[in-house]
C-alpha cells in the first residue's frame, strides 16, 4: 500500500543552537496540548520559503496537526521557553520570558536554519499571571499579520499555520485556544541582554549571549576592535531600516516594549497593531496605550530609546560608555536617509532635487489635516496625470480642502515635469512601493469573526489577497476599499 511521506517538520532530530547556552537561559518542559485540534489556517508561502515539499504541511496529516498543536513536539528534542527581561511603556518591568511560548528547535532551510516556535502552548515558568495560552482572535491577527508584512517587504518573523481548538481560555470574555506555528531565525530580543545585565547579573552569560548572536546574525562582528560595540551599531542600523518600513507603509506596532525588539531587526510579536486608514500622525493603535506612547509619529524616536536600553545591557563588554553612545548615533542619519529613500519612491520622484522634501512633507500635511485614507491616497498618487491643468479628480476626492490640495497638486506636476517624468512608467514603479492591499483592522476582524462561528476560508482568502499587496487584483476589489464605519469601533489591546 502506498503511504504518503511524512512531513520534514515530523523528521530527524533538528539541533537548538540557542540550547548551547546553558540552562541559564531556559526552562526545558512540554507543551501543554491542545484537546482536540483542528486546522484553522497555513501559509503555503511560508511553506514553500521554509522548503517543505508540497507534502510537507498537509491539512489531511494528523500526526502534523498534533505535534503544532503541542500533542507531542514537531522535534525529538526537548522544546524549551527561554528567559529575559525588559522595559514596558518605558517602566523597567524586571524578569519576563516566553510566556506563552515554546522554541522546539531549528529546521534547515534554503534561507539558512529557521527557528520553530509554538505560540500559546501553555504556562511556563515565566506566564507570571497569565494561563500560557493564546485566543484565536490574537492568533489569526499574528498569523495575517507575520504573513501580510513578509509580503510588503518588511522585515518579520513568519507564521507557518495556527491550529484551534474549543478549549475555552478567558480574556476579556470566553474565547477559544489556538496555537501559531512561528518562524524566524531568531527570537532573541533586546530583553534578552538586559536580563543578564540587570535581572540577574553575569556577565560570562551575556558574553556567551553576545557571541551566538554574533554567529547567527552579525559574523562580520567578530572581528572589531569591540564586538559589543560593533553589535550595538549593526543593530541600531538594521531597526532604524525597520523603523523607516514601518512608517512608509503606515504600520503601528503597538507595543514597542524592549522585549518586543528583536535582536535582528524583524517585527515581532503581533499584538494591539494596525495600519493606518485616515492618516493621523498620533494614532494610537493600541487601546491599552492611554499615555500615546507608542503612536505612529513617536516609533522612531521610541526605538532608538529602545537600542539606549540595549546599549546599557551590553555596557559590561564594552571597554568605554562613550564607544556605546557612539555606536547608536547611525541610528539617526541611517533611519533619515532610509526613511527620505522610501518617501520619494512612494511619490514617485526618480532624481532627488531640493525642495523634495518639503514638497513631501506638504502632502503629509494635507493627508494629515483632511484626514485621507493613507495606503489609498498613495495608490491614487500612482495615477497622478502630470500634464499641466489636468483635474486629478480621483485623488482631488480625497481631500476636504480642495483649493491646499490644487496648490500642492501644481507644484507636484511642475516637479514631475522638471525631471520629464513619463506617467504611465512612474506609475508602474509607485505601484510597486505603494501597496493597494494592508490589512486592515476590519478585515482581520471579519475573518476572526467567520473562524468563531467555524468558517476558516475567509482567513486563506485574505492570506491569498494580502501575498500579492502589489497587484491590482481587481476581483478582490473589495478589500482595498474605503474601512467601513462600523471599523471606527474596534479596539485592540495587549490583549489582541
Amino acid at each position: 500500500m502506498y503511504a504518503e511521506p511524512a512531513s520534514p517538520l515530523l523528521g530527524p532530530e533538528w539541533p537548538n543552537r540557542f540550547a548551547a547556552l546553558g540552562d541559564r537561559f531556559f526552562t526545558e518542559l512540554p507543551a501543554q496540548g491542545l484537546p482536540d485540534p483542528h486546522w484553522v489556517a497555513w501559509s503555503e508561502g511560508c511553506a514553500r520559503d521554509l522548503g517543505l515539499p508540497d507534502a510537507g504541511l498537509r491539512p489531511d496529516d494528523s500526526r502534523l496537526l498534533a505535534a503544532l498543536s503541542g500533542n507531542g513536539s514537531a522535534s525529538p528534542l526537548r522544546p524549551l521557553a527561554s528567559v529575559y527581561s525588559g522595559h514596558q511603556f518605558g517602566v523597567w518591568a524586571g524578569q519576563l520570558g516566553d510566556g506563552r511560548a515554546l522554541w522546539l528547535g531549528e529546521l534547515q532551510t534554503p534561507q539558512g536554519p529557521m527557528e520553530i516556535q509554538l505560540k500559546g502552548s501553555g504556562l511556563t515558568p515565566y506566564s507570571r499571571m497569565g494561563d500560557g495560552r493564546a485566543v484565536l482572535r490574537s492568533s489569526i491577527r499574528e498569523f495575517l499579520a507575520s504573513e501580510a508584512m513578509h509580503a510588503l517587504g518588511v522585515p518579520t518573523t513568519r507564521a507557518l499555520c495556527i491550529t484551534g481548538s474549543a478549549l475555552p481560555v478567558r480574556r476579556e470574555e470566553v474565547e477559544t485556544a489556538a496555537i501559531v506555528t512561528r518562524v524566524a531565525p531568531s527570537f532573541i530580543r533586546f530583553g534578552h541582554f538586559e536580563h543578564f545585565t540587570h535581572t540577574e547579573p553575569d556577565p560570562e552569560a551575556l558574553r556567551r549571549l553576545l557571541d551566538f548572536v554574533i554567529d547567527i546574525g552579525y559574523p562580520a562582528c567578530r572581528d572589531a576592535p569591540q564586538p559589543a560595540a560593533a553589535l550595538l551599531e549593526a543593530v541600531a542600523r538594521r531597526t532604524a531600516r525597520l523603523m523607516a518600513d514601518w512608517q512608509a507603509v503606515g504600520f503601528c506596532h503597538g507595543v514597542m516594549n524592549t522585549d518586543n525588539m528583536s535582536i535582528l531587526g524583524l517585527t515581532i510579536d503581533y499584538g494591539p497593531y494596525g495600519f493606518l486608514d485616515a492618516f493621523d500622525p498620533g494614532h494610537v493603535c493600541n487601546h491599552s496605550d492611554h499615555q500615546g506612547r507608542y503612536a505612529w509619529a513617536r516609533q522612531p524616536n521610541v526605538a532608538f530609546w529602545n537600542l539606549h536600553a540595549l546599549a546599557q545591557a551590553l555596557l559590561p563588554l564594552i571597554d568605554d560608555p562613550d564607544q556605546a553612545l557612539a555606536a547608536l548615533e547611525p541610528y539617526k542619519t541611517e533611519f533619515a536617509v532610509a526613511l527620505d529613500d522610501r518617501l520619494r519612491a512612494k511619490v514617485g520622484f526618480a532624481t532627488e532635487r531640493d525642495g523634495d522634501r518639503a514638497l513631501i512633507e506638504g502632502l503629509l500635511q494635507r493627508m494629515a489635516a483632511d484626514a485621507a485614507d493613507f495606503s489609498i491616497t498613495f495608490r491614487r498618487l500612482a495615477g497622478f496625470d502630470s500634464r499641466e491643468g489636468a483635474a486629478n479628480d480621483a485623488l482631488r476626492d480625497l481631500f476636504v480642502d480642495r483649493e491646499a490640495f490644487d496648490a500642492w497638486a501644481r507644484d507636484y506636476g511642475r516637479r514631475l515635469r522638471d525631471e520629464h517624468s513619463i506617467d504611465a512608467e512612474r506609475a508602474l514603479r509607485m505601484n510597486r512601493v505603494n501597496p493597494k492591499y494592508v490589512l486592515r483592522n476590519h478585515l482581520a476582524e471579519t475573518a476572526i469573526r467567520a473562524a468563531r462561528g467555524g468558517d476558516f476560508g475567509e482567513v486563506q482568502r485574505l492570506l491569498k489577497v494580502l501575498s500579492a499587496p502589489f497587484d491590482e487584483q481587481p476581483e478582490q476589489a473589495a478589500y482595498a476599499a474605503f474601512p467601513p464605519d462600523w471599523a471606527q469601533h474596534i479596539e485592540v489591546s495587549c490583549s489582541s
